[in-house]
């Protein structure tokens, strides 16, 4: 059996989280190390490594996934000036192999990011 990531653990209670959101589906906390003045992770519970590994069958979860975002936002006070990332592997900036939504806010965000 695969070791449980960081983001099982927070979902499971072994690990504490600033949580700012959750349902049955997913769950949302504070990141620890934070890009903006909000910086939340946004995290299904179903284990997905990377967007690339989702499947036809996630198509419910990661639209959920999309709904939910714009709520934390609001609820962060952010509703109408946000960005969502999704880093997609080690190249990409993925550090926690269990796909998860950047909802980041609070500041200027320039273009192009990285």
């Amino acid at each position: 059996m695969a070791e449980m990531t960081l983001f099982e653990k927070i979902l499971a209670g072994e690990i504490p989280g600033d949580m700012v959101y959750e349902d049955e589906h997913c769950a949302a906390f504070r990141d620890i190390n934070p890009a903006a003045p909000v910086h939340v992770l946004l995290v299904p519970r179903k284990p997905i490594p990377r967007l690339a590994d989702a499947s036809g069958d996630d198509a419910g979860l990661l639209g959920h996934l999309l709904l939910v975002a714009p709520k934390i936002a609001a609820a962060e006070g952010f509703g109408d000036a946000f960005r969502l990332v999704v880093n997609n592997g080690a190249d990409a900036g993925q550090s926690v192999f269990h796909l998860h939504l950047h909802i980041i806010a609070g500041r200027p965000l320039k273009w192009p990011p990285g």
